[in-house]
Parts: structure tokens; sequence; C-alpha cells
């Protein structure tokens, strides 16, 4: 099953870096890694997405919250909304 899985995965690789100008090295793990980087840039809470990947621990699956910084500019700080009085 993994030989099969790796054979497809290569196959489609090389098909689609053959479409485009971009040379990167790419592996499944390359692909576990950006499905979990797409759940927590859609919103996925880190809890769903380490059980999704089987981590034990927590902090295995924090990595993925430094790679993304999607999101940033929509947070809002409760002091945008503070009034201050010009005396």
């Amino acid at each position: 099953m993994a030989n099969t899985v790796w054979r497809v995965f290569k196959k489609y690789l090389k098909k689609a870096l053959s479409k485009t100008n971009i040379i990167k090295k790419a592996s499944i793990h390359t692909l576990r890694h950006r499905f979990a980087t797409h759940l927590l840039e859609k919103g996925t809470g880190l809890r769903y997405i380490q059980e999704f990947l089987g981590h034990k621990k927590s902090r295995t699956t924090e990595i993925y919250t430094q790679i993304t910084n999607k999101g940033l500019d929509k947070i809002k700080s409760p002091l945008d909304n503070l009034e201050v009085d010009d005396e």
C-alpha cells in the first residue's frame, strides 16, 4: 500500500512540476503538512487538527501556528474601541 501511494504521489508531482517553472522538493509528508496548515487557515481548531494527525502532544500540532499568518489582519485589539477624551 505505501509503495502504491508513493508511486502515485511521484507521478502526479512530476506532472504538476512539468506544467510550472517551480522546482521544489516534496514528499508525502509535505502533503500532510499542507493539509494541516490549510485546516488551520480555514479556522479548524488545533485540537481537531491534533486528532486528525494523530499527534499525542498538542505542542507538536502547535508548530503549524507558526507557519501561517492568515487572519492576523482581522484580529482587533480591545484598545481599538477605547474612547479617549481629549482635554
